[in-house]
């Protein structure tokens, strides 16, 4: 039970975090609608407003997947039996977690490197490339999470979540 409600905060954690990105831009694109039309201008308004866009959408990957959001191609899957199904459900969801596991890998080590080498933006402001990077590695790092959950999920025997709420999305067309 503990750790059904640890899941359910992990992936509200995802929304909030990539649903509170998506206010902050809009907030941000509609003060500079504002200012500009009395004449004043928001330094690098334009480039918080793309990196806040690249944090909603990494942010939002994991809950996005958990709750069946993805766009999946299963029109092999449907034509198979239900045994050989769950064989290519873990063999999609191992290849995913590998896929993963290198993104997280990857883009964590970009933000190190980031840290470590001092890099700044080449925009108007210098902001630290490591803390525009930090969403894209932290989003990367949930989705590989989310990945694992469901992939353990299917080898204990039981329906991973993805489809779960894919089966009721299916229902309500």
């Amino acid at each position: 039970m503990a750790m059904q409600t640890f899941k359910h905060y992990f992936y509200k954690t995802s929304l909030i975090l990539s649903g509170g990105c998506l206010v902050v831009m809009t907030l941000l694109i509609l003060s500079q609608i504002v200012a500009r039309s009395l004449g004043i201008v928001i330094p690098s308004s334009e480039d918080f407003a793309g990196w806040l866009l690249s944090a909603t959408v990494f942010f939002g990957l994991a809950y996005t997947f958990n709750n069946g959001g993805h766009i999946r191609v299963s029109i092999l899957l449907i034509r198979l039996p239900a045994s050989v199904r769950r064989y290519f459900e873990l063999f999609n969801l191992f290849v995913g977690l590998l896929i993963c596991t290198y993104l997280a890998y990857y883009t964590l080590f970009t933000v190190y490197d980031s840290f470590s080498y001092e890099e700044v933006t080449d925009t108007y402001l210098a902001v630290p490339l490591g803390l525009v990077q930090l969403p894209m590695a932290l989003g990367s790092l949930f989705l590989m999470i989310a990945v694992l959950d469901n992939f353990v999920t299917a080898i204990k025997g039981g329906t991973p979540e993805y489809l779960a709420h894919e089966d009721e999305l299916g229902s309500m067309e």
